[in-house]
């Protein structure tokens, strides 16, 4: 039986991804199925050098970071992939700053998230990196998150670390207006919160806590359409 196929994307821009945000979701799809890693320039991208400060105590995260670089100084060009939705099970967005920036009215990515969503592909996606659902589109217009139970980074956690300052907006509150009012998150900040859609095939998570069991609920999902 033929692994499971996930095209892994990193944002471009200069504020980086977040480390366990690709780390963990790595750590429990990599032995289980094929990742390629993209990004909006393709080649190097930038690892948020304070997620690796404020993760130093994780050792996989730790671990990753040393080891695994040519992960994220060699990705493909996200381009590429358009029109190759049939070659993969799933596509997941990695969080961080960045996709803020440059995921979110990026036509390449919406386009790929729609190819995805219309082959009957996964479509996931953590903390920021929910950012880059805001804007995909059916072929009917819709979005496609509305009418959907979505989450993302919390307008309560920006505040917390004080990064609100340095957003173009604010994550919950546009989910939340994308989604029709739906947007979710957990009860306590930084808690994990993870919602699988019961009527799409759409995953989302909500802050770093969330990038592990996120991985975990679309390895099942992923386990059970091959």
């Amino acid at each position: 039986m033929s692994k499971p196929s996930v095209l892994v994307v990193l944002s471009s821009h200069s504020a980086g991804w977040y480390l366990p945000e690709f780390a963990h979701p790595y750590e429990v799809l990599a032995p289980e199925c094929d990742l390629t890693i993209a990004s909006p320039k393709g080649g190097a991208t930038i690892l948020d050098p304070v997620s690796v400060q404020l993760f130093k105590d994780d050792a996989y995260c730790m671990e990753f970071a040393q080891t695994k670089e040519k992960l994220w100084t060699e990705t493909e060009k996200l381009e590429s992939f358009l029109g190759r939705a049939k070659e993969f099970t799933a596509i997941l967005y990695v969080g961080g700053f960045g996709p803020m920036f440059d995921l979110v009215d990026n036509p390449v990515s919406t386009q790929l998230i729609r190819e995805f969503y219309e082959a009957d592909k996964m479509v996931s996606a953590v903390c920021h990196g929910s950012a880059a659902l805001l804007k995909a589109t059916l072929a009917d217009g819709s979005l496609l998150v509305t009418g959907e139970k979505i989450t993302g980074f919390s307008n309560a956690e920006e505040i917390a670390v004080d990064r609100q300052k340095d957003m173009p907006f604010h994550l919950e509150t546009a989910l939340d207006n994308a989604s029709g009012g739906n947007y979710e998150k957990s009860e306590a900040a930084w808690a994990p919160h993870v919602i699988v859609s019961s009527t799409k095939k759409l995953l989302t998570g909500q802050n770093p806590a969330s990038a592990q069991p996120l991985a975990v609920e679309l390895l099942k999902k992923l386990k059970a359409s091959v």
